[in-house]
């Protein structure tokens, strides 16, 4: 904001004298930046408080209202620096606020996620198991058995991957609802207190609908495997 007005000690002295009655009360400190302009502290937000919003008074108060530089030259200066110091410190305090927000909405929808996630990895390591064990020889002497096997454990881990779902759709419309926060999803979900969340798949809540699911990518691996083992089939006469 000082890259487009430079105010006087004795000017931001004032400024910040009229505007004392339209703070947040979440500001705890104003300080200079090391990078030019001003460094603002805010008491730590939890997401559930109202959104920082510029209050209504700001644009009745009469020390604050436009003066035109024709009219005063000096009080349209300090006029202007409030404006935008002001401005600047609620986009920052919202920022702050939204980052808070995004976490406390993911605190209240993963619930049991880990847990579902931690089962759909067993079964889905069970899967891969099984279908290794095609492949090898002692196979080929209980082939039915196998293959029967292999069925459980594609059914175990698609149903898995449905119960993780019913988190994932959650977890994935709240990451849409804060697609402008200044966090990533993962990032977000460690400071929800969930770091091993990068691995889950969580799928895309774009737009308000849940694609790319878990479901889904076990759907498409079931089908690899089961058009693999009709053309083993095919190929030695089943």
């Amino acid at each position: 904001m000082f890259d487009t007005i430079t105010v006087t000690a004795d000017e931001q002295r004032q400024i910040f004298d009229r505007l004392a009655p339209h703070l947040p009360a979440c500001l705890q400190k104003v300080e200079p930046s090391p990078y030019g302009g001003l460094r603002f502290e805010f008491a730590e937000f939890t997401g559930r408080e109202e959104e920082p919003v510029k209050p209504g008074s700001y644009y009745q108060d009469p020390r604050l209202t436009y003066v035109h530089e024709s009219e005063d030259a000096s009080e349209h200066r300090i006029r202007w620096a409030a404006q935008l110091i002001l401005g600047d410190l609620y986009d920052r305090a919202r920022a702050q606020w939204k980052m808070a927000a995004y976490v406390a909405d993911l605190r209240e929808v993963v619930r049991d996620a880990p847990e579902r996630w931690e089962a759909y990895e067993r079964e889905a390591a069970a899967l891969e198991a099984a279908y290794a064990y095609l492949r090898t020889a002692p196979a080929a002497q209980e082939w039915p058995a196998a293959l029967s096997r292999l069925v459980d454990a594609q059914d175990r881990t698609l149903a898995a991957a449905i119960a993780f779902d019913d988190r994932a759709r959650d977890i994935a419309a709240v990451h849409y609802q804060h697609l402008y926060a200044d966090l990533s999803p993962d990032q977000a979900l460690e400071k929800a207190g969930y770091p091993g969340a990068k691995s889950w798949h969580v799928g895309d809540g774009f737009g308000g609908y849940f694609r790319d699911s878990l479901q889904e990518k076990v759907a498409d691996l079931i089908r690899q495997q089961e058009s693999h083992l009709s053309k083993v089939g095919r190929l030695i006469g089943a």
